[in-house]
């Protein structure tokens, strides 16, 4: 199975983007979002807290659609999949 992860603005910067991913069947989405966040100590940090859940501003997208935070622990992710992780946005 392989997933696409992108991540956006300061965390492209610390993670990089366009991860194509290989994780196992049943894997939930932010297991895989973390596994790949822990290559980078200060990407860890700014996407996720000391208990490794998304920090409340982070962003998450699964195939275009928003996704809660609190639900990515129990959304499983299939072959083709394509995850998006964006900073807080701001503008005026």
């Amino acid at each position: 199975m392989t997933v696409k992860v992108r991540f956006f603005a300061r965390f492209r910067e610390l993670l990089g983007t366009d991860i194509l991913a290989e994780p196992g069947s049943g894997t939930v989405l932010a297991t895989l979002v973390r596994k790949i966040a822990e290559k980078n100590k200060e990407g860890y940090a700014a996407i996720f807290d000391e208990h490794g859940n998304f920090r409340e501003f982070v962003i998450v997208m699964w195939n275009g659609k928003r996704v809660e935070t609190g639900d990515a622990g129990k959304t499983i992710i299939a072959d083709g999949d394509e995850i998006a992780v964006f900073p807080p946005v701001a503008g005026g």
